[in-house]
């Protein structure tokens, strides 16, 4: 019989080979939980040593023992009694090694290394890159002969789920591999005994009727078990679902509408870093299921087995990806691929999973060349040739061109678009999917990222782009939900992102280290008042109100807005215990209240209740915003600028005709690059970038970069001595 064995205690680490200054700890373990997240982009990269003693339970005549590693960043190294026994590439997913010439005390050793290389993905992208053993470490021990172990991480069994759409009933096929005479594989009550043919076996079966898998309304799962003659046995949940996608209705489930709408998720916590217990894995999906959402992004790797598995059981769909991302590494080419190969071998029977990611804005600090055109058709063809029955597809950067040959190789595509936030207007997200839609209609196209950072304690009556107010984050995804909600032929949209993450080159937004574009904060203890919007959108089944702004006390304007978000058709009013009014409206619900004192409001919608206290000031709290200045409203209509000079009022692309004006901008734009981590940094001369910006005021760029008045002031009187052309 299989017997599973965690080795996740007694452990020790050491930064020093040799095992100097190694201190105890247990798995999952990071060496960048404190450094990966408190800013500077200054997290140690390099290799950390783990050793443990391994001195039972050992192999009995006529069993093996293996080791299995479900993560280690990036790579690794794994050394029983001095000697190299495995390597392996890839921080995000499973491997296994055979133990031979064991002991009765072993020494175990692995080194893993995160430090920057050329040739093993991720090495640039916008959040912290945590090394370390940080998921766990089992000991397998099998009878010898025994399901597949050695290649790639597979689980050993394979199941493929084919519903036929005239009736209702599916053909499952269940393949195995390992070395024996036979197997027998059952579903249910049905069983069936098949020859071992080259190390491959084969069972078909038909579910008449059959039970659908149906997103989050029925997330039903079939288990198939296969067993050895000699006692081995494994066994896989899947579901029965069918996949289509249509350029003009989106994407459908089992033969209906069902646009895919949720967001993103990074595998990190405040604090843990990314070692993660199963009760942070489960904690993660009660807030996304409360969210409404019925789709993630797991964004940029292979997650856990553990969350997969939540997703199949709470009928999330899933887009699930390799960390091919950012910046095209010529040396990296057989790293993607691997890294394709562990991604669907061990997630293939996840029902939930219904496309494969090839890449996330590649282009962005890479230029389309024929090796990139490449390595992405390589990715393609291995997808569909592990897995017929899964789409592919890719998020592209938003300065992509549309008619980039690239967008031509993934079944299905997607953008990452920020107009509203880094640049551009939020109007231009609905203007860019309207013209791709009737430029294109023949191919489909989704929304793989959109957000606004937003740090809680900034709140603001008249919040603007790049302030980072929860206020303006607000706005933002109002506009973004009802863009959404009038194009249902966006196959799938994922907000950026569910959860705040770390991204320690980031220093901005009065935070260090973190990527504020989540709609709940890093340590999963507040919620921003965004969640609430989209849960008002999405949560059908759970009756809620909830007024926003409630970290918005002090307030100096004589008629405040008060904001609710709900999924009831009315609410219902009551200042001071007194009603004040009652509005019937879709999600968002708008009222404008004289204040001259403290006062208690209350909203309501049937059973329904939310509260907040407010008071009138007569000056702002400075605590609410991020630049202490007064905000930069036309000033430079009361100033005198001559039209003969370059200001701040002319477009970027007009200042830089004058090379001396635009070297001063250039120098002020890395600047602020920096400032949003490497990420930005590789981006920022990005030619297709550099015309979008080019089309800009500068006012409006350095209004939503955040800065201040007198800065922009003294910007725009060193622009005036430029005479133009």
């Amino acid at each position: 019989m299989r017997k599973t064995i965690p080795l996740n205690d007694a452990w020790f680490f050491s930064k020093k080979a040799g095992g100097e200054e190694a201190v105890p700890v247990c798995l999952p373990h990071t060496w960048n939980a404190v450094d990966g997240q408190d800013g500077g982009n200054d997290y140690y990269r390099g290799t950390g040593y783990y050793t443990r003693t391994l001195s039972g339970p050992l192999p009995e005549e006529g069993e093996e023992a293996w080791l299995e590693f479900l993560g280690a960043a990036y790579s690794c190294r794994v050394y029983l009694n001095g000697k190299l026994i495995a390597t392996h590439e890839g921080g995000y997913s499973a491997f296994r090694v055979r133990l031979e010439e064991m002991k009765e005390i072993n020494r175990l050793e692995v080194q893993v290394d995160n430090s920057e290389n050329d040739r093993v993905y991720p090495q640039k992208a916008d959040f912290t890159f945590y090394g370390g053993l940080y998921r766990g470490v089992n000991l397998i021990i099998v009878p010898q002969s025994h399901f597949e172990l050695g290649y790639k991480g597979t689980p050993g069994i394979k199941v493929t789920p084919i519903v036929d759409p005239e009736c209702n009933r599916a053909t499952v096929t269940v393949e195995t591999w390992q070395s024996a005479e036979w197997v027998n594989i059952s579903i249910g009550e049905q069983t069936s005994t098949v020859p071992d043919i080259n190390g491959h076996a084969k069972a078909e079966f038909v579910l008449d009727p059959v039970h659908l898998w149906d997103g989050v309304e029925d997330p039903y799962l079939y288990t198939a078990t296969a067993k050895l003659p000699g006692g081995d046995e494994i066994s896989a949940r899947f579901g029965c679902r069918r996949f289509e996608t249509d350029p003009q209705k989106g994407f459908l489930l089992n033969g209906r509408s069902y646009p895919l709408r949720g967001g993103s998720r990074h595998q990190d916590w405040k604090g843990p870093g990314n070692a993660l217990a199963l009760e942070q894995h489960r904690e993660d999906m009660e807030i996304i299921r409360e969210m409404g959402a019925n789709t993630l992004r797991l964004a940029h790797y292979q997650h856990a087995q553990e969350f997969y598995d939540l997703c199949d059981e709470y009928g999330i769909l899933v887009w699930a990806e390799i960390p091919f991302i950012t910046m095209f590494m010529k040396k990296g080419r057989d790293n993607t691929l691997s890294q394709m190969e562990e991604l669907i071998l061990q997630c293939y029977n996840h029902p939930s999973i219904a496309v494969w990611g090839l890449s996330n804005e590649i282009t962005a600090a890479s230029a389309v060349t024929e090796d990139l055109l490449e390595n992405h058709r390589a990715l393609n063809d291995l997808c569909h040739r592990l897995d017929a029955t899964r789409p592919t597809t890719m998020a592209n950067v938003f300065m992509l061109e549309t008619d980039s040959p690239i967008l031509e190789i993934p079944d299905v595509n997607s953008y990452n678009l920020y107009f509203g936030w880094y640049l551009g207007e939020l109007e231009q997200n609905d203007e860019f999917f309207d013209e791709y839609h009737e430029k294109y209609p023949d191919r489909c196209i989704g929304l793989s990222e959109y957000g606004a950072d937003a740090n809680p304690r900034y709140q603001s009556p008249n919040p603007e782009k790049g302030d980072y107010t929860e206020s303006y984050q607000c706005l933002y995804h109002e506009h973004m939900l009802r863009m959404i909600e009038n194009r249902p032929w966006l196959w799938a949209t994922h907000v950026w992102n569910i959860f705040d993450f770390a991204a320690d080159g980031r220093d901005e937004g009065g935070k260090h280290g973190e990527n504020q574009k989540g709609l709940v904060t890093f340590d999963r203890q507040l919620k921003k008042d965004a969640f609430y919007l989209y849960k008002a959108y999405w949560n059908k089944t759970q009756p809620f109100v909830h007024i926003t702004g409630g970290r918005y006390i002090d307030r100096t304007e004589p008629v405040t807005e008060i904001k609710v978000y709900s999924n009831q058709p009315s609410v219902t009013l009551t200042v001071d215990g007194k009603f004040f009014e009652t509005k019937q409206g879709h999600c968002v619900f708008r009222f404008s209240l004289p204040i001259s004192g403290e006062h208690s409001v209350m909203a309501s919608a049937e059973d329904c209740r939310s509260v907040i206290l407010i008071r009138k000031v007569n000056e702002e709290n400075p605590d609410y915003r991020l630049v202490k200045s007064a905000p930069v409203i036309n000033w430079f209509d009361q100033e005198e600028i001559n039209p003969e000079y370059y200001s701040v009022a002319d477009t970027l692309a007009n200042i830089r005709q004058n090379p001396e004006a635009g070297a001063v901008i250039d120098a002020m734009i890395a600047q602020s690059a920096s400032a949003r981590g490497d990420v930005a940094d590789a981006v920022k001369d990005n030619p297709a970038l550099q015309r979008m910006m080019g089309r800009m005021t500068l006012i409006s760029l350095l209004k939503q970069a955040g800065a201040e008045e007198e800065a922009i002031k003294q910007l725009n009187r060193i622009l005036q001595k430029y005479r133009k052309a």
